[in-house]
């Protein structure tokens, strides 16, 4: 008896936790709250980082940004380019927004570029965000926006943000934080080692 009572402790925390990291409206979210893991990824800050000769293909992408211009993925030539996914309500997301833009700040002069993606919100609220965390980098919007989502689903787990990817001067995925970035100065060291790369 006392076993169930705590496994069904635990599944309520294991949900509250889910819902305060995921979409309100998200699938899998759903899911795993009535006792399912399909597809759920637990955001442990984890970093994955892939050898220059194990990357795959670019990432191709084109969306509008929260202020209605267009981007794609074309418009960053040769930068490093560090991807955040992002909505205003993630706990985490908030917590790692000043690390995100400290590290933009400190390796902007160096070659790299930062751009945000919004899974949820709308441009009021993700201009809000903007403001109040201090995010000079521009973000795309990508919840109406079917084939952004579709651009990023190799790499991105979009029910579980925040995910943030950094990509290398051709555009390949070299590394992936999965959850919180905890630390600035692991995110610069690793986007600094991929500005060093040979091009």
């Amino acid at each position: 008896m006392m076993r169930k009572v705590l496994a069904s402790l635990t599944a309520a925390l294991l949900a509250i936790t889910l819902a305060a990291c995921t979409a309100p409206s998200d699938e899998l979210a759903d899911q795993y709250r009535e006792g399912g893991d399909t597809g759920f990824i637990s955001g442990d800050g984890r970093v994955q980082e892939i050898p220059v000769d194990q990357r795959g293909a670019a990432v191709e992408f084109a969306g509008t940004s929260v202020d209605g211009a267009a981007v794609s993925s074309a418009d960053f030539g040769d930068d490093v380019l560090v991807l955040n996914f992002w909505y205003a309500q993630c706990g985490p997301c908030r917590a790692e927004a000043p690390i995100l833009e400290e590290s933009f700040q400190a390796t902007k002069p160096k070659g790299a570029a930062f751009l945000g993606v919004n899974i949820y919100d709308g441009p009021e609220q993700a201009t809000s965000f903007e403001t109040t965390y201090g995010i000079s980098y521009p973000s795309l919007l990508a919840k109406s926006d079917a084939d952004l989502k579709l651009a990023f689903a190799d790499w991105t787990p979009l029910q579980a943000v925040p995910i943030t990817l950094v990509l290398d001067r051709q555009g390949r995925v070299a590394a992936r934080f999965v959850g919180q970035v905890e630390s600035a100065s692991i995110l610069q060291t690793i986007v600094n080692d991929v500005l060093a790369e040979a091009s």
